[in-house]
């Protein structure tokens, strides 16, 4: 199984980025995509997810109604795009894949690289 998210930079208060995060080697249809985050010195915290087979996304509190995780059936592909971005979303944005919908990082088992996102005031 191969993820590989990318997208990330340096944007200003209130500016916009989207991740993309190709994933491949992985042939359990039934399962989710999570976006995760990491800030130095803390634990890597849910952000959002979708199940593949249908249209359920899930949010973490904060990011609702700023964030939108989409993907592309086609391109095996799920996307995060961050609006309205806030210094405190400054972090290492990660993709995972697990099984079933979880807002805990253990549940994910496969994880690609991740992209640097830093939001300046």
């Amino acid at each position: 199984v191969q993820l590989q998210a990318s997208g990330g930079g340096l944007v200003q208060a209130g500016g916009f980025l989207r991740l993309s995060c190709p994933v491949s080697g992985f042939a359990f249809s039934n399962y989710h995509m999570g976006w995760f985050r990491q800030a130095p010195g803390k634990e890597r915290e849910f952000v959002a997810a979708t199940r593949w087979s249908d249209s359920r996304t899930y949010y973490e509190d904060s990011v609702k109604g700023r964030f939108s995780i989409s993907k592309d059936k086609i391109k095996n592909t799920v996307y995060l795009q961050m609006n309205s971005l806030k210094p405190e979303d400054t972090a290492v944005y990660y993709c995972g894949v697990s099984y079933a919908y979880d807002t805990n990082y253990c549940a994910y088992k496969y994880w690609g690289q991740g992209t640097q996102v830093t939001v300046s005031s």
